[in-house]
This record gives structure tokens, C-alpha cells and sequence, in this order.
């Protein structure tokens, strides 16, 4: 009977009206006054949160503050992604037809027809050709300069290192360039002049693949980042992380230190590997 009597006491005081007054303070004089129940305050107070909610809710994806939320990209950007794709299927439109133009010429010089179709008759399904392209056949002296080309551009910025210069690299080390990447002199490398005991960083996350002592060239750590891209860091004086270890990008890896016979001066000897081919870190890293 006391529950059922503390319950009724309950539902009573939610639905009970209460008279709020609005008076000065000075004189006490009631400028305002309204009834309302507890439940009726709670539900204007719901409404209230509700009405609130909905209003931020249209603001943010009716107007340009949805290009702010994650997962939303603006529509400049979709405009200009469907104008890309349209321009490319445009591109590859025109490819096509210049193929089998090209095709047409050949068999009218080759003696397979004598009538040329002219390029503005072509159609997308012509069968002049099956998809194919033209096969040229390279002489000798056009194979000679390939090569010779080749093999000038193998360390040079347009053959491995723009397939990584997308990727956020931090510097290992700040300070003055002692010796530059060189191929010619067999020096795969460029050396940092630093205080003995300048924290090395790690260029990019990894995985530590090696990290011991050699007589040549002191404490040495070689990472390997994924993607065929390794980083080498030589004449360290300690060195903090042990193989096998993973590695986040800037993280502290070593003290860097002038240890080895091969040292020169307190510096650090840093290399960058793509697909096993030695690169110039040198545009890709701010040393400054």
C-alpha cells in the first residue's frame, strides 16, 4: 500500500500545476507569471531539443557546411570529376578512330586496298581494325638511343622518384649536406653533418629489417617501408629500435654519431632505396 500510495504521490507532483513569477528584483513586482506542470516542462523542454536538432541537421546538409563533414565531397569537386570523365571518354573516342585511320593508311601503302576512307567516314564500330593498334618495329639505331636514354635517366628524378613523391616523408635529420648522391663515385648516399647524439628520425613508417654494429661503418638501421622503398641510416652512434620493430614516420630511431672506419666526421649517411635502385633523397627531403 505505501508503493502504490508513493507512486500515485509521484504521478500526482509530475502532473501538479506550479505558478512561475517573473518579478523586479528591486521592488518585487511581478512582471510576469505562468502555470505549468513538471511533465509540461519536461516536454517543451524534448521539443525544444528536438526542434534544435532538426535545425542544425537541415543547416548542415542543405548548405554548404555538409562540404565540411566527413565523408561529403563538395559538388566544385564531383562537377569536375564528371566533366574529367566525360573528357576522357571523349579522348579515348578520339584514339580509336585515329588508330584505325592510321590502319587504313597502312593497307592502302602496303598494296592490301587502293581506296582510302577518309577519317571524318570513320565510326567507333568500324571494322577496320579489332582493337588493335599499329605494331612499330624499332631499328637498330632507335633501339641504340633507347638504351642510352635508359640508362642516363636511371637515377634521375623522372624514373623512380616520382613514383614515391606522393608519399609524406619526414627528414631524418636537419643540418648541412657534406657530400651529395653521386652515382658516378658509387656514393648511393647523401651525408648530413650533425652533432653526435641528434636524434634520427624515420623517414616513413616500417618495418626495422636490420639494426646492428659494423666495424665500417658504426650502429647502421635499414627499414623497410613497404612498396619495394627501403632507408638506410649509417654511422650512428646508438641506435634505439631493434629488428624486427615497427616504426611510425618521425618517430626517434637512433642518435646519429661518427662511428666506423668509413666516418668522416660526426654526420649521418642516409640512403633511399625504390625497387632496388639507389635514389637522390635529396628533392624529396627539406634538410634545412
Amino acid at each position: 500500500m505505501k508503493n502504490k500510495d508513493q507512486n500515485k504521490g509521484f504521478l500526482r507532483r509530475l502532473l501538479n500545476d506550479y505558478k512561475v513569477v517573473i518579478s523586479s528584483e528591486d521592488t518585487f513586482e511581478e512582471k510576469a507569471s505562468f502555470r505549468m506542470s513538471k511533465i509540461s516542462a519536461f516536454l517543451l523542454a524534448l521539443a525544444y531539443s528536438a526542434i534544435l536538432i532538426l535545425f542544425t541537421i537541415s543547416v548542415v546538409f542543405f548548405t554548404q557546411l555538409r562540404e565540411l563533414v566527413p565523408g561529403y565531397s563538395s559538388s566544385e569537386l564531383l562537377n569536375r570529376a564528371i566533366y574529367l570523365t566525360k573528357k576522357t571518354d571523349s579522348l579515348e573516342k578520339q584514339i580509336a578512330l585515329n588508330n584505325k585511320f592510321y590502319k587504313s593508311i597502312e593497307d592502302v601503302l602496303s598494296g592490301n586496298t587502293e581506296d582510302l576512307i577518309p577519317r571524318e567516314n570513320l565510326s567507333i564500330d568500324s571494322n577496320l581494325v579489332d582493337n588493335g593498334s599499329i605494331d612499330i618495329y624499332p631499328n637498330s639505331e632507335d633501339s641504340i638511343l633507347r638504351l642510352y636514354v635508359e640508362n642516363q635517366d636511371k637515377f634521375n628524378l623522372t624514373k623512380n622518384e616520382l613514383v614515391i613523391e606522393n608519399k609524406m616523408f619526414y627528414s631524418p635529420i636537419k643540418g648541412e649536406i657534406t657530400q651529395n648522391f653521386n652515382f658516378k663515385e658509387n656514393h648511393f648516399a647523401i651525408d648530413i653533418a650533425a652533432d653526435v647524439g641528434t636524434p634520427v628520425k624515420a623517414v616513413l613508417e616500417g618495418k626495422i629489417i636490420f639494426s646492428e654494429w659494423s666495424l665500417e661503418t658504426g650502429y647502421v638501421m635499414i627499414i623497410d617501408h613497404g612498396e619495394n622503398i627501403i632507408s638506410v641510416y649509417k654511422h650512428n652512434s646508438k641506435n634505439l629500435k631493434e629488428q624486427n620493430e615497427f616504426v611510425q614516420a618521425g618517430e626517434i630511431i637512433a642518435y646519429s654519431g661518427n662511428q666506423g672506419n668509413l666516418s668522416t666526421g660526426p654526420h649521418l649517411h642516409f640512403e633511399l632505396w625504390k625497387n632496388g635502385t639507389p635514389i637522390n633523397p635529396e628533392p624529396l627531403l627539406n634538410f634545412n
